[in-house]
């Protein structure tokens, strides 16, 4: 797996890998402390796999001449990167499975699905905010601050296909 998240417009890829979901910005308020959790494993996760991908490609590439020590160090390494990548796809699953998502991994920008004036957008969020306060149409990459006068709204709705 890896560690580098592809670029693409802001919300370009939350309708794709998301159930049907629609949410307020109530709803999407409410949800923060458990996303902020689901994130924060993200992100370590992404960290921890771009420490020990470099690590990993050099005891790779010197396999043959590695001393006993650095042999079962290249394992370790190994089976490290594995648990990483197992606990970042658990993590993304998870913010897929409340009908979210991951936007950036290295930075673990969210998109919460809504609908705006009937079109698809996202509420959006990423570490260092203190609160969902930005929106955007998807396909676009320009964050929106949320207007005052949204804070209350429907409930959260999932269509069913």
């Amino acid at each position: 797996m890896s560690n580098q998240s592809p670029k693409r417009a802001f919300g370009s890829s939350a309708k794709k890998q998301r159930k049907d979901v629609n949410l307020d910005i109530s709803t999407a308020r409410n949800m923060l402390p458990l996303v902020m959790s689901i994130v924060q494993d993200i992100v370590v996760m992404q960290q921890k796999l771009s420490k020990l991908q470099p690590e990993q490609e050099n005891l790779e590439r010197h396999r043959r001449d590695l001393v006993w020590q650095e042999r079962e160090r290249r394992y370790q390494v190994e089976d490290e990167l594995v648990a990483a990548e197992k606990k970042l796809k658990d993590a993304v699953i998870e913010l897929r499975g409340l009908g979210l998502a991951l936007l950036d991994g290295e930075k673990g920008c969210v998109a919460f699905p809504t609908r705006i004036n009937g079109r698809s957008a996202v509420f959006s969020w990423q570490p260092g905010e203190d609160n969902v306060l930005y929106w955007s149409y998807e396909e676009e990459e320009l964050r929106r601050p949320i207007p005052g006068d949204w804070t209350s709204g429907t409930p959260l709705r999932m269509k069913s296909k």
